[in-house]
Formats: structure tokens, sequence, C-alpha cells
């Protein structure tokens, strides 16, 4: 398989080409070619992937309380962040799987390419050192850590409102994003929350998930 478009894509050009397979390498394909899968480096890329995430965020958000950080850390330390991941560099592509699981899925599933995530991590980091891997992680990582960041401690206003709106029987909530204002560096967003068909309220948050909860704050104060 050639993975210079993977390559190009994560910014990293390996040396050892056998470990970036081996990263791919599902326990499916392993099993039918009786070759090592991703798992070991699955497991490494785990334990680095959570402490280069923990060094960041506390090395960037010193105001963040010991309990916060625990927070941002698990909103992108997970399998739906690292399946973005994947995603965006097309990780499926390039995944060795076995026969067995490509009859048996239509596509990829989630967990199976949020670990070849965390294995290619450790992959750059056998082939580069902590350095290299360090700047995969943070450039895929650091929007999500200032997202999570910036709404860590709030009040969840959407669920207080869902469940104040719910007292009488089912609802239909639903939040649009109506306007985005500025810059791709510093824009604003603005949501509003319908009920039923009804507006509610209007709110607006440096992130979608900010603006939606102001709208909600908002709605909460006019019920």
């Amino acid at each position: 398989m050639d993975f210079r478009n993977l390559e190009k894509s994560i910014g990293y050009t390996f040396k050892n080409e056998a470990i970036l397979k081996q990263a791919l390498t599902h326990t499916s394909y392993a099993y039918e070619n009786r070759i090592e899968s991703n798992e070991k480096l699955e497991f490494l890329g785990d334990s680095i992937l959570e402490f280069i995430s923990s060094k960041y965020i506390y090395n960037n958000y010193p105001k963040l309380k010991e309990g916060e950080m625990t927070k941002v850390r698990a909103d992108v330390v997970c399998e739906k962040s690292l399946h973005k991941i994947a995603m965006k560099h097309n990780f499926s592509d390039f995944l060795y799987l076995g026969k067995s699981q490509k009859s048996n899925e239509k596509e990829v599933r989630p967990a199976i390419l949020a670990d070849s995530v965390e294995a290619v991590i450790a992959a750059i980091y056998f082939d580069a050192g902590l350095d290299q891997a360090e700047k995969f992680i943070i450039e895929n990582l650091k929007e999500a850590i200032e997202i999570a960041s910036s709404h860590v401690g709030m009040k969840d206003y959407k669920t207080v409102l869902q469940e104040k709106l719910q007292e009488h029987g089912s609802v239909r909530i639903r939040y649009n994003i109506i306007k985005e204002v500025g810059p791709d560096h510093d824009k604003l967003f603005v949501a509003e929350v319908v009920c039923n068909g009804k507006k509610l309220a209007e709110g607006n948050g440096k992130n979608k998930k900010m603006a939606e909860m102001e709208a909600a704050r908002k709605a909460l104060e006019r019920i």
C-alpha cells in the first residue's frame, strides 16, 4: 500500500514504513495473515496521548483546577475525538482489515479507527521520538482542547432547559446556528433554541457549543 497521501495528510514521513503498516493492521487481518497487529502499539499510544494532552492542558490552561483539567482531557481523549482525527486524515483508506471484518461491516467501526490513531501515535514515537508524536497530537487536538476548556465548569443549561420543558410531556427541542461573524481565528457564533417550532431565545459564543448553552440560559430566564 502507498502511504504517501496519508503521510502528507498527517505531516510526517516515516523512515521505517513497516511500523506504520503495523500501526494500521487490525487484529482481523493479523490473524488471517499470521502477523502482528496494532494492539501493542495502541496500548503505548494511549499512554503517550494521555501524557502529552495532560502536559499541554497543564501548561496552557493554568487557571483550570485539577478536576477541570481532568474533565477537559476526558472530553478530548476519547473514541469520538480520535475517530474525528481518523476521518480527517482518511485512515480508513489505509487500514489492513481481515476478510471477516470487511464482510461483516459496511463501514469501518469508529472504535477501530480510534484505536488506529493511538497506534499511529506510538509508531511516530518509535520512528522519530516523543517530539514528533507530540507535534501530531497537539496539531490534531488543540482546537478540541480549546473548546472543551472554554465551557468546562459551566452549568449545563441545555440539560436544565430540557428537563424544564419536558415536565408536562415530550417536546421537540432544536438548536440552530443562525449566524457566524468574524474571521476564522476569532469567530462568533449565534444560536437559537426552538421548542415545538417556537423560538425561545438566541445566544452567542466563541464556539457552537457555547452559543447553544447561552441560548438555553436565556430561554430559562424567560420561562
